[in-house]
């Protein structure tokens, strides 16, 4: 089992999969960079977790 995220997690990554679709990739460290660069979190932790998840959803999409 893996970790269960949160609704903020959640949420803030959907809001920027609205706007960045086509930004992320399947790549962890890219994605992080997009994240940076379009969001501003407090923690580090909180943008690594976003772009995690981030690309586990484009991962999921992708093998549709």
């Amino acid at each position: 089992m893996g970790r269960i995220k949160t609704k903020l997690i959640k949420r803030k990554t959907k809001e920027l999969m609205k706007v960045a679709k086509d930004d992320m990739s399947d790549d962890f460290v890219s994605n992080k960079a997009k994240v940076g660069e379009l969001m501003t979190f407090k923690s580090k932790k909180m943008r690594n977790i976003v772009a995690g998840y981030a690309t586990r959803l484009k991962k999921v999409s992708m093998k549709e």
